[in-house]
């Protein structure tokens, strides 16, 4: 899948509105160099180019960083609250939701192992409940419940509304996608 057309565009977005030669922006437990001169974003912890698709999520993030990120509002959105997912509900369960769900869902308390990895604390919900800083001003609430008799583990992902401030429904569908498959 080429990426290329999203690719220029978040670029062109982000020169637009920076000046800066180089950028450096924290998502989960890596640290990107994006280099504006050259059109590169960089694995820190890799040193390598990043995806297509991670190189689009850190373009749009920052450009929105450079306009001034909103405020958090510590009200939490699951996807089916967000507008214009009606394309999106089976890319998110099934890159999202199923993949917590298989790895965690016979022992839900394993997620809390997540946190000794990735920027996060534990929170009282669920019957486990961690909240990532995919990036700074971008937290992630990851939730697991039990399997009891009468239904199988379950997951969800939640959002700060103010997520809609910095991403597009697609985006926060590919931001869900990358957080469940580094947990």
């Amino acid at each position: 899948m080429s990426y290329a057309i999203a690719l220029n565009k978040a670029w062109e977005e982000l020169l637009g509105l920076s000046s800066s030669k180089e950028l450096s922006v924290k998502f989960l437990a890596d640290e990107y160099t994006i280099d504006c001169e050259n059109r590169r974003a960089l694995s820190l912890s890799c040193n390598a180019p990043t995806k297509d698709f991670i190189a689009i999520l850190l373009l749009h993030y920052l450009t929105k960083k450079v306009q001034g990120l909103p405020v958090l509002t510590e009200e939490w959105l699951g996807f089916k609250e967000l507008s214009g997912i009606e394309g999106y509900k089976a890319a998110f369960k099934r890159r999202s939701l199923e993949p917590i769900i298989r790895k965690y869902g016979r022992n839900p308390q394993e997620l809390l192992s997540v946190l000794d990895r990735l920027p996060g604390k534990r929170v009282d919900q669920a019957d486990i409940g961690i909240v990532l800083e995919a990036f700074e001003g971008v937290p992630v609430m990851i939730l697991m419940w039990r399997p009891d008799e009468e239904f199988g583990p379950e997951a969800n992902i939640l959002f700060d509304r103010s997520i809609t401030g910095i991403f597009c429904t697609e985006d926060i569908v590919v931001l869900a996608g990358i957080v469940a498959n580094q947990l």
